[in-house]
């Protein structure tokens, strides 16, 4: 692998290995500082494996250089050595030689602690998805912004207030204790839900699917999965839920990128080893006495998975949409239980109660009209098809959307 591939590749890997050891020795109310040092280690490796090529082991040597700029830092800030002396739980005076512990066990539990501080309520859901893509899964300010279409400056003003607000709480980078981890645990799961969503509905005008997203939301539900505290039903839930739709990542685009809607995947792509690691963490999750929306967006994910049509699928999948609403009320639930409605009782009874929704601002409710209106309607369908070109702003969607008035056009 060349410089300029490693380089991402580690940035990926270890920049929130490093932030979150530094952010545990320091204080989270001086991650900027974290950041920089971390930021300077790769600037440092990028400038010198240029010239002199890459190390033997590079992960080694970017763990050197963060401990050697560490403790350079402390030697010449002798102010802020004196700030974090509180924070620095060790018997011995802070000096220049102080330890930085890079160790396995220390950048794990540091990982797993940086998440609830990271994930805290004072800051706004999207900030601590923004704040969450940045320090605990890597991503630069400029794939942020993309994936959420927006500017960089947005996304630099949305970090800087979520830093300002952890710097102004001073909270203690730790795992909370057992009368908080419930609370606390649930703002977790839901930053890694918005992560996992976004990677795969992916906003970007030109990308359906963010494999990475994906990727990173699991790998956080795995460290709460190996902490004794925080292995709960219903991380074990999402968990499960994840599985189940990376199972299909491979069916659900074509090889030009494009999206294979669910009805024509070719089921042959679908992931046994990842659909059994669904069923597994479905059933872990069956252990506790709670009953969460993950159990049940999980549930309806493994009949999802079922690669063959069994007689009962679409009942059992409605009355999971309708305890799912029961717990939680949203739009796309409302519009996935009206799917499944009209596999029970047929596109008649699905339409009134689509109608019902009116959500006249939603592109994904004029396709599933057209959609359901495509048998006996096809000037509505086509009216509700156009309304959703209007409204979508991807392209993928754009394209499925044409696709279906394009097949209409042809009938009429």
């Amino acid at each position: 692998m060349q410089t300029h591939e490693l380089i991402p590749h580690l940035f990926k890997t270890e920049y929130r290995k490093i932030i979150s050891v530094l952010c545990k020795l320091f204080g989270i109310e001086y991650i900027e500082i974290a950041e920089d040092i971390t930021s300077d280690t790769f600037l440092l490796a990028a400038e010198t494996w240029g010239l002199k090529g890459i190390p033997d082991h590079p992960t080694a040597w970017l763990y050197t250089v963060a401990k050697n700029k560490t403790k350079d830092y402390l030697k010449r800030n002798t102010l802020f050595t004196e700030k974090i002396k509180n924070n620095i739980r060790r018997s011995q005076p802070v000096t220049c030689e102080i330890e930085i512990d890079l160790s396995k066990k220390n950048i794990h539990d540091s990982q797993l602690q940086m998440i609830f501080a990271v994930c805290n309520p004072i800051i706004p859901p999207e900030a601590q998805t923004s704040l969450a893509l940045h320090i605990l899964c890597g991503f630069g300010v400029e794939e942020i912004a993309e994936a959420f279409l927006t500017s960089k400056e947005a996304i630099y003003k949305r970090l800087l207030r979520a830093k300002e607000k952890i710097r102004a709480a001073a909270s203690k980078i730790e795992i909370p204790g057992p009368a908080d981890i419930q609370q606390r645990l649930e703002t977790v799961l839901t930053t890694i839900y918005l992560l996992f969503n976004e990677g795969y509905y992916s906003k970007t005008q030109n990308v359906t699917l963010r494999k990475d997203f994906c990727i990173e939301a699991m790998r956080l539900t795995q460290l709460l999965l190996q902490h004794e505290n925080t292995n709960k039903p219903s991380v074990n839930a999402l968990m499960s839920l994840m599985c189940f739709h990376a199972s299909r990542f491979d069916a659900r685009l074509s090889h030009k990128g494009e999206t294979i809607l669910y009805e024509e995947q070719d089921r042959t792509l679908w992931n046994d080893d990842l659909i059994a690691e669904g069923n597994h963490y479905l059933i872990e999750s069956a252990k506790g006495q709670t009953l969460s929306k993950y159990h049940l967006e999980a549930s309806i994910a493994y009949w999802h998975c079922t690669k063959t049509e069994p007689a009962n699928k679409w009942e059992q999948i409605l009355q999971l949409y309708n305890q799912l609403l029961q717990i939680e009320y949203s739009s796309v639930t409302a519009l996935n239980r009206t799917y499944a409605l009209s596999k029970v009782y047929g596109k008649e009874v699905a339409i009134e109660e689509a109608r019902k929704l009116k959500l006249a601002g939603n592109h994904l409710y004029f396709c599933l009209l057209g959609y359901l209106y495509m048998d006996n309607n096809a000037s509505m369908a086509i009216e509700c098809f156009e309304q959703a070109l209007a409204l979508s702003k991807t392209v993928n969607d754009k394209k499925i959307i044409k696709g279906y008035l394009l097949q209409l056009s042809r009938k009429c």
